[in-house]
């Protein structure tokens, strides 16, 4: 069992006293408004099945999965359709039942095309899952709770989705001395975790145990801002009294939750530049995906549905729903009633993060928490303008980062440049900097180009470097084919004699 990690000792001075006025928090950071009314004391319910089910095999961070799966195959809720193609990857199911009737390209929410299976629903099946073996957690090894997890299909379900089993398993030479839960749910107008903290505690601790079992940790942290007073009470009253978690209300702050504004909030260990939250002892995992690793050893049942709140000025019936994955952003919509008139952006995520989508044939994904519907009025674009250098971008930037200096380098194609002088990897692309600048300057989206456009010049390096050491190894056999060439009379005159 790791050595349980100190209590963070509180601030002094006006931070302190801020601290203890509005909970913990990390230094910069905005407030855009919370439009959190819409949906926040909405109970969640379940959405019906749509006719038409389509699921990418890439769904999460890593290599997407390899589809088993064939045309016309009958599949049962539950049913694997693509299995995990390394170690960070996790199988995609079926999350209903029907006929596949293809599998092919199809739109992707980050705006690609990619393969995908498309299932004719049946709509008179009954939609339930073959008989499937529960897990018993308490006599598995930590590696047999990690294989159920990535067999099970798990990832992070707020917005990276990145494998949870990878998660579960850091170096044998890290020691993790904390779980954190990452409750904050900082993104304007999403509430799912919200509602999944209110409505299933039980669960939420339940996964939390799980989770300490499997890491070997004896203390747990879970961290829910203060605009949640109900989620907060709700998990304080519902610790079981043989673990050791403690419930933490953090100040409302954007980008709160963040993984390294959320150490830095609870624990006051700053991630260095480069490393990984396990690099302070710590792992960190979001509420909702605590709460899918209980329903796996509490049912059996893979990945296969998530909540999703569905809201926005631009959506007739907001709500917090649970959808299938799979299920087309069009099919979701008209549940919730259809777009209002004025309607003109629908966003994955949230307004700060998320990511618009041009075609609403796209699929829920796991990793999507929310569809935002904007109005003209939100989503209007001002005509960007020239920096006038009033630095209110580093005042805004959790991560300490120049994105004035940054944006300029953008512009000019310098992607090495920021990456090598000015940290751009250290980016996480959250939007303060953005949205503080006066001049308008979409400068997350300046650097999510500068990252990109860094992965295709390191790529490029990559072969080139390749190519030349084919050449080279090529130009080496020749050589030696020559040398032995120029060797051979000799060696026939020796064997004469």
């Amino acid at each position: 069992m790791a050595t349980r990690t100190d209590r963070r000792a509180p601030k002094r001075g006006l931070a302190g006293l801020g601290e203890l006025l509005f909970g913990p928090s990390f230094r910069h950071g905005v407030h855009p408004p919370e439009a959190k009314g819409l949906t926040e004391a909405l109970p969640i319910r379940r959405m019906p099945f749509p006719e038409e089910i389509v699921l990418p095999l890439r769904q999460h961070t890593g290599a997407p999965s390899r589809v088993i799966a064939s045309v016309d195959d009958r599949v049962e809720r539950g049913d694997v359709l693509g299995v995990a193609d390394g170690y960070v990857s996790v199988p995609v199911h079926a999350s209903a039942s029907g006929v596949i009737k293809d599998i092919g390209w199809w739109p992707h929410p980050s705006g690609t095309m990619d393969t995908a299976v498309r299932i004719q629903v049946d709509r008179f099946a009954p939609q339930l899952t073959r008989p499937r073996i529960v897990p018993e957690w308490r006599g598995l090894t930590p590696d047999q709770v990690r294989k159920a997890v990535q067999n099970a299909g798990v990832v992070g379900l707020g917005g990276a989705a990145f494998p949870t089993h990878v998660k579960l398993n850091p170096p044998k030479e890290t020691a993790i001395e904390v779980l954190l839960i990452n409750g904050a749910e900082c993104e304007p107008y999403l509430t799912s975790d919200h509602r999944v903290m209110v409505e299933y505690p039980e669960r939420v601790h339940f996964g939390i145990r799980v989770m300490m079992q499997c890491l070997g940790v004896d203390r747990a942290v879970i961290g829910v801002e203060n605009n949640k007073p109900d989620a907060i009470a709700r998990l304080r009253e519902t610790i079981p009294e043989d673990l050791d978690i403690e419930v933490i209300g953090l100040t409302v702050k954007y980008p709160q939750g963040a993984e390294k504004m959320l150490i830095k909030a609870v624990t006051g260990r700053e991630v260095p530049s480069g490393k990984l939250p396990m690099h302070v002892g710590a792992v960190v995992q979001n509420v909702g995906s605590i709460a899918a690793i209980a329903e796996v050893f509490e049912t059996g049942y893979p990945l296969i549905e998530r909540i999703v709140t569905v809201t926005g000025p631009g959506v007739r019936k907001p709500q917090n729903l649970i959808v299938p994955v799979g299920t087309k952003t069009r099919d979701v919509l008209d549940f919730c009633g259809g777009l209002t008139p004025d309607a003109t952006e629908v966003i994955f995520g949230g307004p700060m993060m998320g990511v618009p989508q041009p075609d609403l044939d796209v699929p829920v994904m796991k990793g999507t928490s929310g569809i935002v519907v904007l109005t003209e009025k939100e989503s209007a674009r001002p005509q960007a303008l020239a920096c006038i250098s009033c630095a209110r971008c580093l005042a805004a930037c959790p991560m300490f980062l120049n994105p004035s200096r940054l944006g300029q380098m953008a512009q000019l194609g310098l992607f090495e440049r920021m990456a090598e002088e000015y940290h751009l990897e250290d980016c996480m692309l959250c939007g303060s900097c953005s949205y503080v600048c006066p001049s308008n300057i979409p400068l997350a989206q300046m650097f999510a180009l500068g990252k990109a456009g860094l992965r295709r010049a390191q790529q490029r390096a990559r072969e080139e470097q390749a190519e030349k050491e084919r050449l080279e190894k090529e130009a080496a056999a020749r050589d030696q084919a020559e040398r032995e060439a120029a060797q051979e009379p000799a060696r026939k005159e020796r064997e004469v004699a």
